[in-house]
């Protein structure tokens, strides 16, 4: 198992996550999306697992600021959320090719 947790530290839900790995004993490589975002080979490896809708937070302050609200073209979304970690939901946790957004503790069950 090789699992990535992007996130924020101040993100209950990161928080979250990072404890149910340290409580079972799993290792995992943390990134905070505020220091250092995805990469575009991980953000085409997350938005092909589950899709670009998913990894957006519309209740961010940012994504009506950033006009998220009114941008169709999924290419122009894709570089604002690049240039833009704050939009993601977090936290985002991944294993491989298999990813989750949120705290999905019943799905990482499947991965032990």
């Amino acid at each position: 198992m090789n699992i990535q947790i992007f996130g924020r530290k101040k993100c209950f839900d990161t928080q979250k996550a990072e404890r149910y790995f340290k409580e079972r004993n799993i290792k995992y490589q943390f990134i905070d999306l505020n220091q250092k975002g995805l990469s575009k080979g991980e953000f085409a490896n997350v938005k092909s697992a589950i899709g670009l809708k998913e990894i957006i937070n519309p209740k961010v302050k940012d994504y009506t600021r950033l006009n998220m609200d009114r941008i169709g073209s999924s290419s122009m979304r894709e570089e604002i959320l690049l240039n833009n970690p704050i939009l993601y939901n977090t936290p985002i946790v991944r294993n491989g090719k298999l990813v989750t957004v949120g705290y999905r503790p019943e799905i990482w069950k499947e991965w032990e």
